[in-house]
């Protein structure tokens, strides 16, 4: 059996404000301990302007004792709309449609 023991997750947030409430939400949160936080300002420059800035939020979580754990964790990735997206958009005919249907 694989036992999660430790994650980290970075996020990226729009300000400080965000940030803060990110971390707390963390620090509340019963399913782990967080270890470890981080906050840090980002700027993206262009012609040495600033064109676009962000707060990387990084969190350091513990779920279980590596040496003795004691709990099974279930981590699942939901994907939202924009997540990965299938660059190429197929529209089904009436034959894989009829494929589809599950008949008894």
């Amino acid at each position: 059996m694989k036992y999660l023991t430790k994650i980290v997750e970075t996020y990226r947030v729009a300000n400080e404000a965000e940030a803060a409430k990110t971390i707390e939400e963390a620090k509340s949160d019963i399913r782990f301990t967080l270890v470890k936080y981080e906050a840090v300002h980002k700027e993206k420059k262009s012609k040495g302007e600033v064109i676009d800035e962000w707060v990387r939020v990084t969190l350091y979580k513990t779920f279980n004792d590596e040496a003795e754990p004691t709990a099974y964790i279930n981590v699942d990735y939901k994907k939202e709309d924009g997540f990965f997206p299938d660059p190429v958009e197929k529209e089904e005919t009436e034959e894989e449609e009829e494929n589809d249907a599950i008949e008894f």
